[in-house]
C-alpha cells in the first residue's frame, strides 16, 4: 500500500461517483467491523489519500477534499497527505458534517452503509444532508490492486487462560435476551465474537482475531458467519453443536430470515446497513450497547492472573531493552530500536507479536503523538534529547502496552526537561494512587492526571486512559479515563491504561504509561465502596529526568515503592550487567 498515493486517484473516485449518481462521498478509516486495525484489503482511507492513522475520515466533493482526524494525527497527517488535493483538518475542530454542510449543502453525499454506523452518520443527517447508501464501494471499484481477504485459522482460546466456558458466556447473553423480551443479538465486532466464543485468530494485525459475524439466539445458540477455510475441524468441535458456522455470503439472508423478530444491534459498534437490511426484511431492531462490551472488559480472576503473568514477561523484556538502550543511545536509530525492543520480547516462548506497532521517537519525533517511524523518517538518537517508546505485547494470557520517556545523555537534562517529564509524571502518580467510589466514571478521574500540569499551562490533546483487552485489543471499551463524558462506571476488574503526556512540537514529546487493574479498596465506610488501582507493568522511570525536589513527600513515596517492586520482581530474571543496571535505576529517589 502505497504512502504517497497517485494524485489522480480523487479524480478517478469522483468519475465513479458521478457514474454511481452521487456529488461526493464520506470514506471512514475503519472495516466492515468499524475496527481500529484492519487487513491491507480494508485500507481504503490510506490508500486513497496516503494517511495512515488508525482514526480518520475523508470527505469528497466534486471540486474538493478534506481529511479529518484528531489531535494524535494531526502531525502525522501534515507530513503523509499532499495539501494540493487535500484539505487536513482536526476532525474536532472543523467536524466533516459542519464542512460537507457548508462546501456540499445542496449534494448528493453517498456513503457505504457497511463501513458507517448509525451512531456516525448522525451529525451528517442532523447537519440536513442528502445522504445516499451506496450498494458498492467506490474505492473498491478503482483500487484495482486490492489485496484479498485474510484467510488464517480461527483456532480455540483454552479455558485454562479464558476462565470461562464459552457456553456460560452464551447462556448468560441469552437469558439477558430473553428477559428483554428479544429473540436475537447481531454481533459484528470481532473482538466480541472472539470473547464469547473464546476463540482468536491472525486475520488483522496486532490483534488476535479472526473476522467474522454473528447472530446469538434467545436459546443460546449461535449462527457464525466465517469463510469455512479459516475453520478446521478441532475449532469446530472445539465450537460444539450449538455453534453453526457459514459463510459470510449467507449473512444478509440469515438476518433477513430473522423477521418479524425482536433484533438487538448496538449502532455505535455495527455498520448501519444491518439495521438496514432487518427493517427492510421487517424485523423489529432494538438499539442497545454490545452486551459484550462490559463483561469482556471485567476480567474474571483467571483473565487478572494471566494480565499479571503477561506484565512480568513483558516488564523483563523492558528492562533488558531499558538497559541495552541506556549504553547503545548514541549508536542507534529510532527503528533499530524498536526492532531491538520486539527482539527481547521474542525470547520469551509466549510471545506473539506487537500489540501494535511501536511509537519509537526522538527528539521532535516524540512530539507526534501516534508517530510511526518509517524507513523514510527514521532518526538517529542523538546524545542529550528526550526519546519516547510506546509499545506492547500479546502473550496467549494477556496483552500489554507500556511507554517510557528516556533521556538520552551523557549530559544531564536541562530544567525545561526535567520540569516537564515531572509534571508528567506527578499526574501519573496522582491518578495511580486514586482512590474511588464505586460507581465514578473515568471522566471523574481524568483532571487528576492534568492538574500538575495545568498548574504549569502546560496539557494534552489525547484521552488519559483506555481498556486493554484480555489476548485482545490494545484498545478496548467501553470505559475510559478522559474529559470527554462516557457514561461507563469503572469496575472492579476492569484494565486501563494511565499515560499523561506532554508534547512540545519540533522539541520532545514526553509520555509515561502504566496499566492498572481496578481493584476493591479496602478504606471506605462501612456503607460505601471503594475502588482503587492495582499498577501491572514492571519497568522504572528515568530518575535522571525527575525534579525531585518538586515531588511531595507522598509522590516520592509512592515511586520509591514502585521502583522497589519493579527490582524485586524483575531482577531474579536478569543477568548480571542488566540487574546491575536495574538496582540502580529503581534506587530510592534521593540516594542518588
Amino acid at each position: 500500500m502505497p504512502m504517497s498515493p497517485a494524485p489522480n486517484r480523487p479524480d478517478a473516485l469522483r468519475t465513479t461517483l458521478s457514474r454511481m449518481g452521487v456529488d461526493g462521498f464520506i470514506l471512514p478509516r475503519g472495516d466492515e467491523h468499524l475496527g481500529e486495525y484492519v487487513a491491507s484489503c480494508a485500507e481504503r482511507l490510506a490508500w486513497l489519500t496516503g494517511f495512515t492513522g488508525s482514526a480518520g475520515l475523508a470527505a469528497i466533493l466534486p471540486d474538493r477534499a478534506a481529511v479529518f482526524s484528531d489531535g494524535r494525527y494531526m502531525t502525522q497527517m501534515d507530513q503523509q497527505v499532499d495539501a494540493a488535493t487535500w484539505e487536513r483538518l482536526h476532525i474536532t475542530q472543523t467536524p466533516p458534517a459542519g464542512w460537507l454542510a457548508q462546501h456540499g449543502a445542496t449534494l448528493r453525499i453517498g456513503y457505504d452503509p457497511r463501513l458507517t454506523s448509525e451512531s456516525a452518520l448522525r451529525p451528517f443527517n442532523d447537519a440536513g444532508l442528502t445522504l445516499v447508501p451506496l450498494a458498492e464501494n467506490p474505492v473498491d471499484q478503482i483500487w484495482t490492486d486490492r489485496p484479498a481477504p485474510p484467510c488464517t485459522p480461527c483456532v480455540p482460546q483454552p479455558e485454562i487462560w479464558a476462565g470461562q466456558a464459552s457456553a456460560a458466556k452464551r447462556d448468560a447473553i441469552a437469558a439477558s435476551l430473553r428477559m428483554a423480551g428479544e429473540h436475537a443479538l447481531v454481533l459484528s465486532d470481532p473482538a466480541s465474537i472472539a470473547w464469547l466464543l473464546n476463540i482468536r485468530g491472525t486475520d488483522v494485525p496486532y490483534t488476535p482475531l479472526s473476522l467474522s459475524f454473528a447472530i446469538v439466539h434467545d436459546d443460546g445458540r449461535v449462527t457464525l458467519f466465517i469463510d469455512p477455510a479459516k475453520v478446521a475441524q478441532q475449532t469446530r468441535d472445539w465450537l460444539g453443536a450449538d455453534v453453526t458456522l457459514l459463510p459470510p455470503a449467507a449473512l444478509e439472508e440469515s438476518l433477513r430470515a430473522l423477521a418479524p423478530a425482536r433484533v438487538q444491534v448496538d449502532p455505535a459498534r455495527n455498520a448501519i446497513w444491518f439495521m438496514q437490511v432487518l427493517e427492510q426484511a421487517g424485523a423489529t431492531v432494538i438499539r442497545k450497547d454490545d452486551p459484550c462490551q462490559l463483561p469482556k472488559a471485567i476480567k474474571n480472576p483467571t483473565e487478572q492472573d494471566g494480565s499479571r503473568r503477561a506484565h512480568l514477561l513483558d516488564g523483563v523484556a523492558i528492562c533488558r531493552f531499558l538497559h541495552w538502550l541506556d549504553d547503545n543511545a548514541a549508536r542507534t536509530t529510532e527503528l533499530d530500536a524498536a526492532e531491538t525492543l520486539n527482539g527481547f520480547r521474542k525470547d520469551c516462548p509466549d510471545y506473539r507479536e506487537e500489540s501494535f506497532p511501536a511509537i519509537s521517537g526522538a527528539g521532535p519525533n516524540g512530539a507526534i503523538i501516534h508517530y510511526r517511524v518509517t524507513a523514510e523518517s527514521n532518526r538517529a538518537l542523538r546524545p542529550n534529547e528526550v526519546y519516547l517508546i510506546d509499545s506492547g505485547g500479546q502473550y496467549p494470557f494477556g496483552t500489554t502496552d507500556i511507554t517510557r520517556t528516556i533521556w538520552t545523555g551523557p549530559d544531564a537534562p536541562d530544567a525545561d526537561a526535567r520540569d516537564a517529564f515531572t509534571r508528567v509524571l506527578r499526574g501519573h502518580i496522582a491518578l495511580a494512587r486514586a482512590r474511588f467510589p464505586t460507581g465514578v466514571t473515568g471522566h471523574a478521574l481524568d483532571a487528576l492526571a492534568r492538574h500538575a500540569l495545568w498548574e504549569g499551562g502546560l496539557n494534552y490533546d489525547h484521552g488519559t486512559g483506555h481498556g486493554i483487552g484480555s489476548y485482545l485489543s490494545v484498545h478496548e471499551g467501553p470505559a475510559t479515563i478522559s474529559p470527554v463524558f462516557r457514561p461507563v462506571k469503572l469496575h472492579a476488574g476492569m484494565i486501563l491504561s494511565n499515560e499523561p503526556g506532554y508534547y512540545r512540537p519540533g522539541a520532545f514529546g514526553i509520555r509515561l504509561e502504566n496499566l492498572h487493574l481496578v481493584q476493591p479498596s479496602n478504606v471506605g465506610e462501612a456503607n460505601r465502596s471503594f475502588l482503587e488501582f492495582e499498577v501491572l507493568t514492571l519497568a522504572p522511570f528515568d530518575r535522571r529526568l525527575v525534579d525531585a525536589a518538586s515531588l511531595s513527600a507522598a509522590e516520592t513515596a509512592w515511586l520509591d515503592a514502585y521502583h522497589a517492586r519493579v527490582f524485586e520482581s524483575i531482577a531474579p530474571h536478569l543477568q548480571t550487567p542488566a540487574r546491575a543496571w536495574l538496582a540502580a535505576a529503581c534506587a530510592p529517589l534521593h540516594a542518588g
